[in-house]
């Protein structure tokens, strides 16, 4: 299993270590509950460096993205953000990504720590332009700084002006006494905050420097068993959960990031998806009785008939309530439509609703 340049202190914190992704990762300090309130209400950090960061450039670089992912690239400015997918050739997703420009010929992608390899793979396979591919992924510790007070512990560390970086923008220079880092408006959590990459031997002084500025905000570590649970509140899809390779973007309800004035893989198929209607979708559920649903878990009509499955589910720290993401078959995704969830042989009544099902006060 690999390692962080932080799993030795999350170590000495008293971290649940657990495998993920192929590397040791803090699943927990003191809580699941108790670190989702500390994002939601101040401030928490996680070490999220076993993400993967692809450096694409040259004259042929946006060439490559483009024919690649399924957002439109071309209408970024240097220092914005983009969440897109890489569709594969089959009505399915390679992975889902956050673009970096820099400039018109240096990009940065960031992808999912258990698909760094076959991303890279995929991204060389059609690499037929000649752009320079680097796989920084080995170099680079990333660490979110999420929630409400995360403003006020960042920008004591740099003269970065935090409150000008709008949301899916970045820049970089220094932070805490160190060079280039990486300051990005980005955040899998929906309680605001930062994501900031930096170099593997600079981590540790990041990490440091972060809570002591942090102390008087209460800042504390948090597991990424809060982050599942954060980014399932706003409805985030989780890579291997509600979305992979089976699973198309139209489907999963990201048609938003899928945009037919380009030619990408597979586009043709998908905007045919698009126009006749996929045959199931991606909904957003409330259980209205006790209950937690969990991934794999069948969603049933009211006649008891199998309709789909969850991908995603948890007790939702913020509402009290069991919720969940699944696909069911498309007669059944409109809002406010009765579901059951099918929870130890029993089934238990559910909502279609709206997302996010968290939404601040």
């Amino acid at each position: 299993m690999k390692q962080t340049a932080l799993t030795k202190l999350h170590e000495a914190l008293g971290a649940k270590i657990v495998p993920f992704a192929g590397y040791l990762m803090p699943v927990s300090y003191e809580g699941v509950n108790a670190e989702h309130e500390t994002v939601r209400g101040g401030v928490g950090v996680f070490d999220v460096s076993h993400m993967g960061e692809f450096f694409i450039e040259g004259p042929q670089a946006l060439d490559l993205i483009q024919s690649i992912c399924s957002n439109d690239a071309s209408v970024m400015a240097d220092g914005q953000a983009q969440y897109s997918c890489m569709p594969n050739a089959d009505n399915g997703i390679v992975d889902d990504l956050i673009i970096y420009r820099f400039n018109q010929e240096r990009y940065m992608l960031v992808v999912n720590a258990s698909n760094i390899q076959k991303d890279w793979d995929w991204i060389e396979q059609h690499n037929t332009m000649g752009a320079l591919m680097t796989n920084r992924s080995d170099d680079y510790s990333l660490l979110a700084v999420q929630g409400p007070k995360a403003i006020d512990v960042l920008q004591q560390l740099t003269a970065l002006d935090l409150s000008a970086l709008k949301f899916y923008t970045f820049t970089q220079g220094t932070v805490a006494e160190l060079n280039d880092v990486i300051v990005s408006a980005t955040g899998y959590t929906g309680s605001g905050g930062f994501e900031v990459y930096c170099k593997n031997d600079q981590a540790q002084a990041l990490w440091t420097a972060l809570f002591e500025a942090g102390q008087p905000s209460q800042i504390k570590p948090i597991g990424l068993a809060a982050r599942d649970t954060l980014r399932l509140e706003m409805g985030y899809c989780l890579y291997g959960n509600d979305i992979d390779d089976q699973t198309s973007p139209i489907e999963a309800g990201l048609g938003w990031i899928t945009k037919f004035n380009k030619a990408f893989t597979n586009h043709e198929a998908l905007a045919n998806q698009k126009l006749l209607g996929p045959q199931r979708k991606l909904v957003a559920f409330e259980l209205k009785d006790r209950g937690i649903p969990r991934q794999g878990y069948r969603i049933l009509d009211a006649q008891a008939n199998p309709i789909g499955q969850v991908t995603s589910g948890t007790m939702s720290p913020s509402l009290g309530k069991g919720i969940g993401l699944g696909y069911v078959t498309s007669a059944n995704k409109d809002l406010g439509t009765r579901i059951f969830i099918e929870i130890r042989q029993k089934s238990v009544a559910a909502e279609i609703v709206r997302l996010p099902f968290y939404k601040k006060a």
